[in-house]
């Protein structure tokens, strides 16, 4: 029944994502930005969508029933903080220059090299994002399906792929809409089940208002802000979030559809922490996400079939965009191809985006397997983001007077020092570092969380010290350096003046 039921919802959503799709019109610009037509309901949904995915849900209850409060809310409040961020001070401008991708700003900013370097940033990024989402996918199939967990995560890729390469954005944003009212109410149903059933009984120090998870180290304080600031400040460029600001209808619909977009990631976010808490005496997850336990083993069918609708309706609408997004820019950015039609007058830019998308699925699909992690994939992808781009993305918003050099810089400084200390660092986010780690003697775990305020700080000191650099060289070449440098001025005798004879 429970598998009859999840079947019905997927069903309803492809068969939106493929009512939709006649709307792209074999127009690239329809296809990667839904022709910049979306209005608030639809743009708002799509950017939540992104938002509340399995990493949010499966990761944040994971987190918070082993840890705490703050270690599995600082996920979707993270995302929140991005959305509420960028419609303050980013969503207006951006809509404004009519983009088709992310690294589009880049090069217009820093040039084509810069474009180059954030656009592999970006793919390696989001691919791990898109990993994440199709963990849950293997996970929930593997349960309730009796699957292998591979066998799942290659189910979850073709529902996706089966509309996102026929209607493109607006497949994504019709589905997200129809996704985001399953989720919404699957995660407050799921809050009042448990308050009914069990009572919202929270662990001491454990809680939403035991704030040594934010203050103390030895409760994991450094990591959840790592948590919240990863997400709240790397996530801003995300390609997904900004194709969403790029279909906008206008930059105040892109504005306000931030505020709506973090506003429902809150709601959402926030019962599933509370569950986790609530019912860590009830579940035994045996090595598996926390969540699908509860639902598997406790919860009435009608409601583990709605939650789990959502859960797979949360993975779907993330993949979707993550999909979309980064063939996007593999094609344009990548691939270099700024021209959308040959000289045929056909748009083959919507055909190789459509092509590129099988390549993409292909990888993420390894660090799915590679990686059956939930919530950290995800921290660890805007980490990344954080250490590498938000610094000239920022820079290039409050100044004209950027240069090439600085952002290089930041890139090479703020990724090298991160992925210098991902690497002696043996823990991720709690996590055993089982990805890549080095043996030393010289970090323990008791450092995990600090690599992501480095990493960034290393990024700021490197711009803002290329930019002086260039700013001095420059005063110097033209002979405006400043009176310490400058030779003496030469002392001129005044010449005669030749009087009436």
């Amino acid at each position: 029944m429970i598998i009859l039921g999840i079947a019905v919802s997927v069903l309803a959503v492809i068969g939106i994502g493929l009512l939709v799709s006649r709307k792209v019109d074999g127009d690239s610009v329809n296809f990667l930005v839904a022709g910049r037509s979306l209005g608030l309901p639809l743009v708002a949904a799509g950017l939540m969508g992104q938002a509340v995915d399995s990493n949010a849900t499966l990761g944040n209850t994971d987190l918070a029933g082993s840890v705490g409060f703050w270690a599995g809310a600082s996920l979707p409040l993270g995302l929140g903080l991005c959305l509420l961020l960028t419609g303050i001070f980013f969503a207006k401008p951006m809509n404004r220059m009519k983009l088709l991708t992310l690294p589009d700003f880049y090069r217009i900013e820093y040039g084509r090299g810069v474009e180059l370097a954030a656009s592999i940033l970006m793919i390696f990024s989001f691919c791990i994002l898109l990993a994440g989402n199709l963990v849950a996918g293997g996970y929930l199939f593997e349960r309730f399906l009796g699957v292998p967990y591979t066998a799942g995560v290659l189910l979850i890729v073709a529902i996706v792929l089966t509309y996102t390469v026929t209607g493109g954005m607006f497949s994504d944003a019709y589905t997200a809409l129809a996704q985001m009212v399953i989720t919404v109410i699957g995660s407050l149903a799921l809050l009042i089940w448990v308050g009914s059933t069990y009572g919202i009984d929270i662990p001491d120090g454990m809680g939403p208002f035991d704030l040594g998870q934010l203050s103390n180290t030895s409760e994991g304080a450094a990591i959840n802000w790592a948590t919240l600031i990863a997400l709240g400040i790397g996530d801003i460029v995300a390609i997904d979030f900004m194709q969403r600001i790029f279909s906008a209808r206008s930059p105040e619909i892109a504005r306000r559809a931030c505020f709506a977009g973090a506003a429902g990631t809150a709601v959402v976010g926030i019962p599933y922490a509370l569950v986790a808490l609530a019912t860590t005496d009830i579940v035994d997850a045996d090595g598996g996400p926390r969540l699908l336990a509860l639902l598997d083993e406790h919860a009435p069918a009608g409601l583990a079939i709605l939650v789990l609708s959502a859960v797979v309706a949360a993975s779907c609408s993330t993949a979707n965009g993550a999909i979309l997004g980064t063939a996007a820019v593999a094609t344009r950015n990548i691939a270099g191809r700024t021209e959308r039609t040959d000289t045929g007058g056909r748009d083959t830019l919507l055909r190789d985006v459509r092509i590129t998308m099988i390549p993409v699925a292909a990888v993420a699909i390894f660090f799915a397997v590679q990686i059956p992690q939930t919530g950290i994939l995800l921290t660890l992808a805007f980490d990344l983001m954080l250490a590498g781009l938000i610094v000239p993305f920022v820079a290039a918003h409050l100044t004209r007077r950027v240069t090439t050099a600085a952002a290089v810089a930041a890139m090479v400084a703020g990724l090298g020092v991160r992925l210098l200390l991902f690497v002696l660092t043996p823990t991720m986010y709690g996590v055993p570092n089982t990805v890549l780690y080095l043996e030393n003697s010289l970090i323990g775990p008791g450092f995990d969380g600090w690599p992501t305020f480095l990493g960034f700080l290393a990024s700021l000191v490197a711009f803002l010290a290329t930019l002086a650099a260039g700013r001095l060289r420059a005063r110097t070449a033209t002979g405006t350096a400043p009176a310490s440098v400058l030779p003496p001025a030469p002392v001129s005798t005044p010449e005669p003046v030749n009087q009436p004879g």
